[in-house]
């Protein structure tokens, strides 16, 4: 009998803690008398039919790979589900090379990718997929983080804290894009274990579709409000996911008709100077009341994804996969995502995560009504229910904003109607 072979792909962007799992796996499929392969830059040569591109993995090459940050076989976002030739040529290439095994490590669209694959074998190849993203926006429990996500959080918050001191020390605000396509978990778990002076996320919005305008207004009230209290500076976090929402009338005066799409036919949002738009938009408001501040927008992302993982990514990434080369070979595993949950394994299969309007994994956003986001709202300094119901403290507002009490609440005061916050919080009582 022909010994099992098992392969592993990595694909989507990186994340901290992707070589943990890459190690983890090798070296107890290794034990378990299976070899093990590396394909090279995710599925962007198999499914070309090209099977040079691959690595055999040994228990030497990968031992102390856990350490460190990036991918050790490559990524790309290559996406073989495109045309359904790439995908006969992936498990074509796949078979060609002997392995029945496969391990994929990615986001939401690996994630599909390795469904479409597992289909298209049709029992000759099982796979098993990682959940990995430091968007922490994949369907998994609650109080389960997707690897990568703790680590991103914490060397963001040291870029934070440096850039709360320097605007502190410079009389200035920055405007942190954080990443997050869809979901704010990542820039809020910035902004509230930093301590930024606000967060900006879509989950807080009750529509859909948000105006410039609106998020611009959000952010002249915070700088207005610094002011009332003699602080000309500020740190304002920004979910990157914003984009995604703008009203389809601000998305056109964006002309981002020369903004790529990916593999996957996601707008790059890198490629869009979120921050400069927003910048823009808020410094012409507050010409609307003779004001001037110094604004810099500041993108953080790039910096966090190849990071070496935290020790908590380090330990979590090499359980899942000890726990996805497990479940692949001594349990006969096939078409699941990997996670572990209350310190156990538990397989999520595809056919149970899959959202049925898109066909993909859902996608897990913030939960605006959860204590984590209450308790995060509560310490952002930006206009409240409080400073409109509190004389005193509308007076010194106005007085900042250099307009009338009746003018400032005819301008402002709209914001409370439009932040599920404080919608929320009228209905409970």
């Amino acid at each position: 009998m022909a010994k099992q072979k098992l392969a592993i792909v990595v694909g989507g962007g990186p994340a901290p803690g992707i070589n943990s799992v890459i190690g983890a796996a090798t070296i107890h499929a290794i034990q378990c008398e299976v070899d093990v392969l590396g394909i090279r830059d995710g599925f962007k040569w198999i499914m070309q039919g090209d099977i040079d591109h691959v690595e055999p993995l040994t228990i030497e090459k990968v031992s102390r790979i856990h350490f460190r940050g990036g991918s050790y076989i490559g990524i790309s976002r290559a996406n073989p589900t495109k045309d359904e030739r790439l995908l006969e040529n992936a498990v074509n290439a796949l078979l060609q090379l002997d392995v029945d095994m496969l391990i994929t490590i990615g986001g939401d669209d690996t994630a599909y990718s390795s469904m479409k694959i597992a289909e298209k074998a049709n029992g000759a190849i099982r796979v098993v997929h990682v959940p990995k993203t430091i968007d922490n926006d994949l369907d998994l429990p609650p109080d389960v983080p997707t690897f990568g996500f703790n680590t991103a959080k914490h060397l963001g918050v040291q870029l934070v804290e440096n850039l709360m001191v320097d605007a502190q020390t410079t009389s200035r605000w920055y405007y942190v894009i954080s990443m997050g396509r869809k979901a704010g978990h990542l820039a809020l778990g910035i902004g509230r274990t930093a301590g930024a002076t606000l967060t900006l996320i879509p989950e807080e919005f009750p529509s859909e579709t948000i105006k410039l305008s609106h998020i611009a207004d959000i952010l002249v009230g915070a700088i207005i409000k610094r002011r009332s209290y003699d602080r000309p500076d500020g740190v304002a976090i920004l979910a990157e996911g914003l984009v995604e929402h703008l009203d389809p009338d601000d998305l056109k005066a964006l002309n981002l008709e020369g903004v790529d799409e990916d593999e996957h036919g996601h707008i790059r949002l890198g490629e869009i100077s979120i921050g400069e738009i927003i910048k823009q938009s808020v410094q012409k408001r507050l010409a609307d009341f003779g004001l001037k501040t110094k604004i810099i927008p500041k993108n953080i992302g790039y910096e966090l994804r190849c990071a070496d993982p935290i020790p908590f990514d380090m330990e979590y990434t090499r359980d899942l996969g000890y726990c996805a080369a497990e479940y692949i070979v001594n349990q006969g595993g096939n078409k699941a995502m990997v996670s572990m949950q209350g310190g156990h394994f538990v397989p999520m299969h595809f056919a149970d995560i899959l959202d049925p309007v898109t066909n993909r994994t859902r996608v897990r956003m913030v939960n605006a009504q959860s204590a984590y986001f209450r308790i995060a709202r509560n310490y952002m300094l930006r206009l409240g229910k409080e400073d409109f119901d509190d004389p005193q403290e509308l007076a010194k507002l106005a007085v900042a904003a250099g307009v009338s009490l009746d003018d400032f609440r005819a301008q402002f005061e709209y914001l409370l109607e439009n932040d599920r916050f404080y919608l929320e919080e009228e209905a409970v009582s």
